[in-house]
């Protein structure tokens, strides 16, 4: 049992006891070893389900939209991306800081539960350290702003525009529409998608490539300068559609029109299309 899990469950437990949080959100052991699904503490008793090791891959954030309004506070144990994600929820309207008790962890990285190797959304991440916490396990991880996670973005800019297509037909022509990116994003907030909008002249409900691209593209552009890298879309893709690729294509293209923005580091700063200024460039116009 590592140190970490140690220090995880006496918090918990700790925290339970007290009465300091109503339950608190963590990881446990699936029904296989390389499995550590996210777990839901109700009380000290079960404190012991808690797990920290290198396949607590899902992110513990989005839970945080299924109870808005607690009746106390909620624990989470949060990583940098986790705690991210809950920036972004506050500066969206989502949640409230006060209703969150945030326990972060320093992540040094997980593993793809099919591969054993580094997890992918773990390969690029910039910030493995929390953000935002009320107290602090583990060691701080040396964090670097990771330019090579747009070499992929860099290569496909070089094919053609015939090329290109072709090459997001093929993926999107793998989807099936089940949705499990956006469910699983927390940039995805609204109160009600557009997808599940029923009125004529919103996104079609085929699974054909025209509908399927076009919720592909509609998407990332709507969480274009609020996506926080985490990289779990990719993660839930049944269908492994490279996502992060048309994610960090925008990013990249924010940062070379509005300068360097990393979403989500805190909650006052006002995401770049979320506002204008008579200097941005005009280019596009």
């Amino acid at each position: 049992m590592s140190d970490t899990t140690v220090k995880m469950r006496d918090i918990a437990k700790d925290l339970l006891d007290k009465g300091t949080v109503h339950y608190i959100i963590g990881w446990e052991k699936g029904r296989f070893s390389n499995q550590s699904p996210p777990a839901f503490i109700t009380s000290a008793a079960h404190a012991d389900r808690l797990i920290w090791d290198e396949y607590c891959l899902a992110s513990t954030a989005k839970y945080l939209l299924d109870d808005k309004f607690p009746a106390g506070k909620i624990g989470i144990f949060a990583r940098g991306c986790d705690a991210r994600a809950i920036n972004r929820l506050i500066q969206d309207g989502q949640i409230n800081r006060e209703n969150i008790y945030i326990v972060g962890i320093c992540c040094s990285g997980m593993k793809d539960p099919a591969t054993g190797n580094t997890a992918d959304k773990c390969q690029h991440c910039t910030h493995p350290n929390p953000i935002v916490y009320d107290i602090l396990i583990g060691d701080p991880v040396p964090e670097t702003d990771k330019p090579e996670r747009f070499k992929a973005i860099e290569e496909l800019e070089k094919l053609s525009p015939d090329e290109k297509h072709a090459y997001w037909s093929k993926q999107f022509e793998k989807c099936i529409r089940c949705y499990a990116c956006r469910n699983v994003c927390p940039a995805c907030n609204c109160r009600e998608c557009f997808v599940d909008q029923y009125r004529v002249g919103w996104q079609g409900k085929q699974n054909n490539l025209a509908e399927n691209q076009l919720f592909g593209l509609t998407r990332a552009y709507h969480i274009a300068d609020r996506c926080i890298e985490c990289g779990e879309c990719a993660r839930a893709c049944p269908m492994d559609l490279p996502l992060m690729e048309l994610n960090r294509k925008l990013i990249k293209d924010i940062n070379q029109l509005f300068g360097p923005y990393e979403a989500s580091l805190d909650t006052e700063t006002t995401p770049p299309l979320a506002k204008y200024h008579l200097k941005d460039l005009e280019e596009f116009m």
